[in-house]
This record gives C-alpha cells, structure tokens and sequence, in this order.
C-alpha cells in the first residue's frame, strides 16, 4: 500500500507542471466556485453594468460642452448635468455591493478551501505524519493557502472587469483621438508606481488578520502533530478538531473580507491622484489647436478624453502585473491539490458499524497478523543492547536493534514490522508484552485502534473485525497512554475535558484523584484553570503523565493500551504512576508494554517478542521455568538491581 504524492515535500514551486495537470487544476479551482454560482453570475452582471455606465459621463460631457452650451439649450443642459450627478451614483453603489458580494465568495471558497484540506489531514494515516516533516504539513495549509487568497479573492473578478474596461475605454479614446491615446499610454509606468505605494499602505492595515491567522496556525500545529494526531485518533476527537477549526476559519474569513473593503477604499482614492495626468493631454490638444491643425480636438473632446484618461490606468495596470500572481498562484494551487488527492488508506469500510461502548466487553483477538512499513530500517545498532524496554523509542519505523551475542542468529532481511501474531486478550486480562527495543511491541498495540491496518490476518474486537468498525466509534472504545505524553497550550480543566467535553468539575476532580494527580493540580497558581504550557513544558513528567492517566480514566474505555514510559522519573513519581496505572487498569482488557516488573508479574499472559514476531508466550513463572529469551532479559535487567527484590515481593503480593 501507498500513498499518492511524496511525503517529504512536494516540488519546488517552479518545478514544471505537465498542461494535463494544469488543466486538472483549474478544473478544481472552478468547482470551488460551484456552490456559489448564483452570486457569480450577479457579480459579472454588476462588472459589465459598471463597465457601461464608466463610459456614460465622457460622452455627456462632450455633448454638454460642444452642444448643449454652444447651443445655449437649457433643456439638454440640465439633461446632461442630471444624468452625470445620477450615473456615478449608481455605478458607486453597483461597484461597492459588487466589491463585497465579490470578496464574501472568495472568502467563502478560501474556508471551504482551508477546511477540506484541514479535515482531510485528519482522516490521514498516522504513517503519513511520521513521514511528513510537521512544518511541510503546515506551509500546505499556512502558507500555500494563504499564497492563493488574492487569486481567489480578487484576481478572477479583478480579471474580467479590467479586461472590460479596459477594452470600452480605449476604443472610446480612438474614436476620440488616436493621438491622445498614444501620449495616455506612455504614462503607464507612472501609474504602476503609484499602485506599489497603495500597496505598502494595504499591507500595514493587515496586522489584525495577521494575528487571527496566527491564532489558526497554533491550532493546527498543536492538532496536526504526530502526537497531536494520535491523541486524536484514539480518542475519537477528530470531528471536534475539524469543528475548532471550522470556528477559527470562519473568524479568519470575516476579518479578511474588512481587509479587502478598507483596500478598496484606498483605490477609490487613487483616482484623485491622475487629476494631473490631463495636464499632458491639455498641452498636445493646445499645440495642436495653435498649431492650426483642422483636426485638432475640441474643448468636449479634451474633457471627455481626459475622463477616460483617468478611468483607464488602474485596470491597464491590474492586466500588466496579474500575469506573474496567476503563476505563482496556480503553483501553489498544484501544492494544495497534491495533497487533497492523497489517499486517507484508513477509512471506513462501506458497511462499517458502530461499537456501543457500554456493550463492548473487550475481548481482543489477534488471528495469524502481518504488517510492514513501507520503508526499510536504518542500520541496527551494535550486538548487546537487548534489554526490557527503559523508556526506550517505540519501535517500529525508527530502527530495530538485535537481541543479544547468545540469540538467534540475525536474519538476513529483518521484518520491520510484525508476523504471524496470534493470541486472544479475554475480557479484563492484563497482557503484558515485553522484548528487545524495536521487536514489535509498539506496533502491535497500533494495529488495534487501526493507526495502522494490517496486511494479512485480523484484528478483532469482540469477535468483529476492527476494519468492519466506524474508527470515531473505536476511537471512543480503547484508550491510549503513550510514552510520550502530550498535552495541548490550554489548562488542565481543558485538556482532561479533552477525553469528555461534556464532564463535570466532579467528574474530573474523580479522575483525577485516582490518578493521583488531584492535590498537585491544587496547588498549581489557577488550580484546574492553570495553563500548562506548550506541550504540557509547565509541568514535570510526572505531572504531565499523570494527567493523562486521569484523562483516559475521564473517557472510561472498555480496552486499555498502556505504555508505561516511568524510568526517567524520580521514584516518588514512578510510584505515585504505578499506583495510577493499578486503578486505571481495574475492569478494563489492558495490552501494557511492560518496563516495569510488577507489570509483569499481575499480567494474566505475557508475550515475549523478538523480530517482530511472539516467541514466547506465559506467565511470568512459566517463563521463567523455560528459561528462554524471557528469562535472559529478567536476568540482565532485575537480578542485582537495588530494590528489585522489593519490587518483586511487591507485585507478587
């Protein structure tokens, strides 16, 4: 199985796209417009209304000076002055609702944009989060995004109606006179400069939708971690993610459609700037007049060519500098896009149900189980690091070191993965796994919850298939502490909420106090409402282990992944932990991968893994008397260890 599009970064921006693909872009972009078709159709309705009306007031004024005045003809006097005071008007007020019905499609696409990627980053494998650099995942959904927002927002709109205008007001010009249109052009670079000073100014008015975006970038990177996903999935909070998130993105959309409208306000004032470009048409239409060329403009001729003078420059100078943005635009598009059209792999099956979690009664059965990563493992380290796992990394994809000089000879492809794993947890057992760093334990427990699906063989869960369960429905039914323990920049009242949203103050001060957590959490400075800090950092391991402790006996799963990461603790931490886990494991089906001893000896079956596959299976005793892989690593951790003794008479009480 793999994944449309690379992991680690999709190409430069310039890289070159292929037409077909190009096309397939703009394809998708379009159908982001789809829902909003009606209001489209309204806005390039207003652009040729406003189009038309731009081209009204020239030509009353030629007419008012070269008519009606000559004429002395009240009638058409007041004809044409009325209808130059009622056609801005109405072209002022077409231009303004056009202006914002058109950002409010643009923002609506680019939420519905930002949310599609973002809920589809949810439903995403664990494998591609470990694959995928968490900063190449934000660029996608940050910056990329926002790259596109003008195109979105303004460019398409922008497009049309400067092609428009631009078009209607030269050929006016022409018929005017070809000779002023000439010299009217070659001011162009003059307007361009005056569009980068507005610009400067537009981007100081930014600041508040800078913050609101910066607020919307924490929530994703906290989420769309690797451990934020995981904490995700197995708790079933992905759609509380994407509706957070949906929440941000609707403020972020409001704030950048003000944005929009205080920048257009800054290009009705530009206008005012070309009142001194008609100097240069007086003085050709004068030279040409003294002159005494018979073809020399009028005085209405002057006056309605210098108003399409100035009607002219913004759109021409819109039309030279759009060019460069719709590249780079439609670049970033292909980037987003990439990632939209990668394959989720763990989905829910068509007919898949959900699991009532006051009817699960938590029996676990694995049948003849096969999974490989998708990649090969770096070089194992040196012979001799087989130990029990002492706060080790998981294993898995970060490498698989081999068993001891007096093991089995070492294979020649190692499995990176897991095979043929069969055996059956029954309700409220405690299994234990146990082995050298990088056999396969970690892997095994991520099968259950389907962070990754297995290749051959079956999970089950009450003798159903976990792949025939709706993944929401089983991320409510299994609980997971992982070694490392992650906690959101929020207060502990709302990362224990995290588990059940809608929990009493009761019920957490219960949780918390069988994790034994409660005391500690009072004498922090704002009690429950103490904010922990990016990743809990406020707070010691300890701590932050034992709030997770508590938060998963808040959510109260029928089946229980445990893995007891304690040997970097201090020993009145370890213990306070250790005593936690005891009451967090009562009731419930636990698959624990044991570091610890006592661990081993309450579990009702251990299974000793090796390469990735059960080599031994039993009880702590049973084991013993085998005198096997288990036995040697007993030996070489606990036998000779200061208070291993005590530690054995303890859990074996």
């Amino acid at each position: 199985m793999s994944f449309r599009g690379p992991f680690h970064g999709a190409p430069p921006v310039s890289t070159p796209v292929p037409p077909e693909r190009r096309g397939r872009t703009i394809r998708r972009i379009v159908a982001f417009f789809g829902p909003y078709r009606v209001q489209v159709a309204i806005v390039l309705v207003a652009i040729l209304a406003t189009s038309l009306l731009g081209l009204i007031n020239p030509i009353l004024l030629k007419l008012l000076i070269d008519d009606a005045i000559p004429k002395l003809d009240f009638g058409l006097l007041n004809l044409f002055v009325g209808l130059m005071i009622a056609v801005p008007i109405v072209s002022g007020l077409i231009g303004l609702g056009q202006s914002y019905l058109n950002n409010v499609i643009g923002q609506s696409v680019m939420q519905d944009l930002r949310t599609a990627l973002y809920a589809h980053l949810q439903r995403m494998p664990l494998r591609f989060f470990t694959e995928t650099r968490t900063g190449e995942i934000q660029s996608r959904l940050a910056n990329d995004v926002g790259g596109v927002q003008g195109v979105v927002t303004d460019t398409a709109s922008s497009v049309t109606a400067n092609i428009a205008i631009a078009i209607s007001t030269v050929i006016a010009m022409i018929v005017i006179d070809w000779r002023l249109t000439v010299l009217s052009l070659g001011l162009l670079p003059f307007f361009m400069y005056l569009t980068y000073r507005v610009g400067k100014v537009r981007r100081e008015v930014s600041g508040l939708t800078q913050k609101s975006l910066a607020e919307m970038s924490a929530q994703t990177q906290e989420t769309l971690s690797v451990s934020g996903i995981l904490l995700s999935k197995t708790f079933g909070q992905q759609q509380a993610a994407v509706g957070r998130f949906r929440q941000l993105n609707a403020e972020l959309a409001g704030l950048q459609v003000r944005q929009a409208m205080v920048g257009r306000w800054f290009f009705m004032i530009i206008g005012t700037i070309f009142s001194i470009t008609p100097a240069f048409v007086y003085w050709l239409a004068g030279y040409l007049a003294i002159g005494g060329d018979p073809t020399a403009p009028t005085i209405g001729d002057i006056v309605a060519f210098t108003t399409l003078q100035s009607r002219l420059f913004f759109p021409l100078g819109q039309l030279l500098s759009v060019q460069v943005e719709i590249q780079g635009a439609l670049a970033l598009f292909d980037r987003i896009f990439e990632y939209l059209e990668m394959d989720p792999e763990i989905k829910d099956a068509p007919d898949a149900v959900d699991l009532e979690p006051a009817a699960v009664r938590g029996r676990i059965r694995f049948r003849d189980v096969a999974f490989r990563y998708p990649t090969p493992p770096p070089t194992p380290p040196a012979a001799g690091a087989a130990t029990l796992d002492q706060g080790a990394e998981p294993d898995g994809p970060n490498g698989i070191p081999p068993a001891s000089p007096d093991a089995a000879p070492v294979p020649v492809a190692l499995p990176f993965g897991v095979e043929g794993l069969d055996f059956v947890a029954e309700p409220g057992q405690l299994v234990a796994l146990v082995g050298p760093s990088g056999s396969g334990k970690t892997t095994t427990t991520y099968l259950i919850p389907r962070l990754y699906d297995v290749e051959r063989g079956a999970v089950e869960i009450d003798d159903r298939d976990v792949r025939q369960v709706r993944l929401e429905s089983l991320g409510r039914t299994i609980g997971f502490v992982t070694q490392e323990t992650y906690l959101f920049h929020a207060s502990v009242r709302d990362n224990l909420r995290y588990a059940s949203p809608d929990a009493t103050d009761g019920r957490l001060e219960a949780a918390a106090r069988a994790a034994a957590i409660h005391d500690r959490i009072t004498e922090l400075p704002n009690g429950y409402d103490t904010i922990v800090g990016e990743r809990g950092y406020k707070l010691s391991g300890g701590e932050k282990q034992r709030i997770a402790i508590a938060r998963v006996l808040l959510k109260d799963p029928r089946i229980l992944i445990l893995d007891e990461a304690t040997s970097a603790l201090d020993t009145v931490s370890e213990r306070l932990i250790q005593a936690a886990f005891l009451r967090l494991m009562q009731g419930r089906t636990t698959i624990a991968i044991a570091h610890r001893l006592s661990t081993i000896l309450r579990a009702d079956l251990i299974l000793v893994f090796d390469r990735g596959r059960i080599v031994e299976r039993g009880t702590h005793r049973e084991l013993l008397a085998v005198d096997g892989l288990y036995a040697r690593l007993y030996r070489e951790q606990f036998l000779g260890h200061e208070g291993a003794e005590a530690e054995v008479a303890a859990g074996a009480s």
